[in-house]
């Protein structure tokens, strides 16, 4: 059972009989995308109109492949699955390539100036990207899982995104007394360290190298069950019907965040967008947001602006409507009734994640992905953390009802 169980590389899709489409929800999702594209570009001009395109393009990608970050943390802790770990690892060398050569010589089609996501790192930053770790694996999706999932038909993300967006706005009132913790200034390993762009870029490839290695070793040691392959078929209705691989899902995500870095002039993000709705929700209201730290400088000013003008908000929503079109070619688009548990542990989740993304500077994509492919320390701290916080949920998610993977089990 063993030797039949063990692969180095299983595959993570598997041709079979796919459902039906879901042919009037998708023509409604359709529908909706090119209204807001061109709600989009008539409020915003065009540049903002490629963006929601770029994020278009995330939503399918993710919900093709259910790329995980919250997944790959949480099977990697529990039974040493490490397929996730190393799709990371191969999006992460594609992604800081193309870094190093964009931020490198200042490549743009928009002409803003390229910059990087680096941050500082110190106690917020610990502190944060640790109960981000543990919110995620109870709301059961991070950031963009939870963008992707809720597009894509799961229930219980509405109560996480609520929760997320709550709990990112309490994160932003508090903002600066966190940045007034001990903190070291943002390092880059390519601008702080001496060792310019290429040198970064050599040191971070073999640290992908060595990290992908110790996977492989995991992987026998451990011999773990394998995530369960995805429906897919062949040809060319695989694109638009069946689920892609999980490699190539990385490799598509690597060059759609450097393709937004050198329209934008910043990496891919998510969670600003939800403490800008928050803020202007309170705004609205009658709470004054504009005096709270976090939203000094171009930050507050996006409070007075339509959404349509923030750039990582009308990513988001291209993620959601991204994900809601691909769920319906594929006939998976139905959500369900879920239980009190769940529905318990998505708010908590969502609150940590939303709180502790606020004092990480960034979530799975704008701290992990975006930091590290911007050669940032503070994304490798976020990374050790998460995993951490990761480990102390696996002993939380069974008092919500949840399960957590077993190494008895055939896939994870």
């Amino acid at each position: 059972m063993t030797e039949k169980r063990f692969h180095l590389k299983p595959a993570t899709t598997i041709i079979s009989e796919l459902n039906p489409m879901q042919k009037p929800l998708m023509t409604l999702g359709i529908i909706g995308a090119i209204a807001l594209l061109i709600s989009v570009v008539m409020t915003s001009g065009w540049v903002q109109g490629i963006l929601y395109m770029i994020g278009l393009a995330l939503g399918v990608t993710l919900l093709h492949a259910r790329f995980g970050f919250t997944s790959a943390f949480r099977r990697l802790a529990s039974v040493g699955n490490v397929q996730g770990l190393q799709a990371h690892m191969v999006m992460f060398a594609v992604a800081t390539t193309l870094f190093a050569i964009i931020l490198s010589t200042g490549f743009s089609f928009t002409g803003v100036t390229p910059a990087g996501y680096v941050s500082p790192v110190g106690v917020s930053v610990i502190f944060g990207s640790f109960i981000f770790g543990i919110g995620m694996q109870l709301g059961n999706g991070c950031a963009s899982g939870t963008l992707y999932n809720f597009g894509g038909g799961a229930s219980s993300m509405v109560l996480t995104l609520i929760a997320f967006i709550i709990g990112s706005t309490i994160g932003a009132y508090h903002f600066s007394f966190w940045m007034d913790t001990p903190s070291l200034p943002p390092i880059s390993l390519a601008e702080s360290t001496g060792l310019g762009f290429f040198g970064a870029w050599f040191v971070q490839m073999a640290l992908f190298a060595l990290i992908y290695g110790i996977t492989i070793k995991i992987a026998k040691r451990k011999n773990p069950p394998s995530m369960k392959p995805l429906p897919t078929t062949s040809g060319w209705k695989k694109i638009f019907r069946g689920s892609w691989p999980l490699f190539t899902a990385a490799i598509i995500l690597a060059i759609l965040n450097a393709l937004t870095l050198t329209v934008r002039g910043q990496p891919w993000g998510i969670t600003s967008a939800f403490a800008l709705w928050g803020g202007k929700t309170l705004q609205a209201i009658g709470v004054d947001v504009s005096s709270w730290g976090y939203f000094a400088g171009a930050t507050g000013d996006a409070l007075s602006q339509t959404v349509l003008a923030d750039s990582t908000s009308v990513m988001n929503f291209g993620i959601i409507l991204g994900a809601f079109i691909a769920a319906t070619a594929q006939g998976t688009f139905r959500p369900k009734k879920f239980k009190p548990g769940v529905a318990g542990a998505a708010i908590v989740g969502g609150l940590l994640m939303g709180y502790g993304s606020r004092l990480a500077f960034g979530c799975n994509i704008g701290a992990y992905f975006g930091g590290i492919a911007s050669f940032s320390l503070h994304g490798w701290v976020w990374a050790i953390m998460a995993l951490l916080g990761t480990g102390l949920a696996l002993f939380i998610r069974p008092l919500f009802g949840m399960m957590n993977p077993k190494k008895s089990d055939q896939f994870c």
